[in-house]
């Protein structure tokens, strides 16, 4: 059987002068029509000097809303008025953390991950014939047009949080975007200074994933990935000791993702492997439900689309790759970027997948288009 040619870029978005992440690295984020795939305002958000470690938006934090997180040791709150970032940020928290470890924004299960739980034979229906896996798309069937989405959007007037990086590297802090406070350090001092549990030993938090698991109760829940390769699980309720911890790398973890039901991720590190995990919130474990090995080592960063169908990474090798999120199997590999790529990200709809490199473009994908169950 022969392979089918590889897929290609829908669009290709220029204009960065810098290498991009989730945005550019010398202070700058832009704001791009993705239709017309043409850039609707750029505003210099933090000092080029340091640079922007990320940007991220939801709908737990408000319509129109957008924070930024620079190397400066400062996250900002932005309102997008008229397509473009206000001039000023509504407000900003000085964190005093200068790493390299991206923000985490609350992530609540969403109405479309619980719909994808149906039967079991549907989920193999479609993917079924999809396993050669160096080069395929597939542009059949049409994009669900009204596909469901979050079920959490109503509810941006409660609590906006974001888990970060701590002023002590080893350490993750909670911070309210309502009032600038922080509310939580993982994990917790003792009086005294001391702690039940520390995370010295394993250094330096690479990557955080704060998130809602329907079974919590209302209380945050986080994963923390560090420089050794261990994967820690916090309950807020309990800040002084982790739910439990894993070491699923043997090099320090540079991405985690939750998928769209909050009960399982995908994780991303500097050795050469991909581990899709499950979270057994009653028995308090995570579980290896598949583990990728790669040919090339160095996964910058992973994404799960927010049916929990299709998962991605952003390689190191200037590849992103495609996965079946339930099985484990590739699906397609995605060649275009000619240096390292930093982010991979779908979009709310399940259309588009976004992909960043050190090459200092955008690419934009149309693969595996979510389809309406009959």
């Amino acid at each position: 059987m022969s392979k089918r040619p590889p897929p290609h870029p829908v669009a290709v978005l220029r204009g960065h002068r810098a290498s991009v992440s989730d945005v550019s690295s010398d202070g700058e984020v832009r704001i791009w029509d993705a239709v017309q795939h043409r850039t609707i305002s750029s505003s210099w958000v933090h000092s080029a000097a340091h640079g922007v470690v990320c940007v991220a938006a939801s709908p737990l934090i408000g319509e129109n809303k957008l924070v930024s997180q620079g190397r400066d040791g400062t996250v900002k709150y932005w309102d997008i008025k008229d397509g473009g970032l206000s001039r000023s940020p509504s407000l900003t928290i000085k964190t005093n953390s200068y790493h390299f470890c991206k923000l985490s924004l609350m992530k609540k299960p969403c109405a479309s991950a619980r719909q994808a739980e149906g039967p079991k034979h549907y989920h193999d229906m479609d993917f079924k014939g999809t396993v050669d896996a160096e080069m395929m798309s597939d542009s059949s069937g049409k994009a669900q047009e009204n596909l469901i989405e979050c079920s959490d959007v109503a509810h941006a007037e409660g609590p906006k949080y974001v888990a970060i990086a701590g002023e002590q590297s080893s350490e993750v802090e909670i911070w309210d975007l309502n009032t600038a406070e922080r509310i939580a350090q993982l994990p917790q001092k003792c009086i005294g200074g001391s702690s039940n549990y520390c995370t010295k030993s394993r250094g330096m938090c690479m990557a955080v994933q704060a998130f809602l698991p329907s079974e919590s109760q209302g209380f945050l829940n986080v994963l923390s990935g560090y420089e050794d390769g261990t994967m820690v699980w916090w309950d807020i309720r309990n800040p002084g000791v982790p739910i439990t911890s894993t070491k699923f790398h043997l090099e320090p973890i540079l991405s985690i993702c939750i998928d769209g039901s909050c009960s399982g991720g995908i994780s991303g590190a500097a050795d050469n492997k991909v581990v899709i995990f499950s979270l057994d919130n009653p028995m308090g474990s995570c579980i290896v439900k598949k583990e990728i090995c790669l040919e090339r080592p160095g996964i910058s960063g992973t994404s799960v689309r927010s049916d929990s169908k299709i998962a991605a990474t952003a390689g190191w090798d200037h590849r992103i790759r495609i996965f079946n999120y339930r099985k484990g199997s590739a699906l397609a590999i995605l060649k275009y970027h000619r240096a390292m790529c930093n982010a991979v990200s779908f979009s709310p709809d399940c259309k588009l997948i976004a992909s960043s490199s050190e090459d200092s473009t955008v690419a934009l994908w149309e693969l595996y288009p979510p389809h309406c169950r009959t």
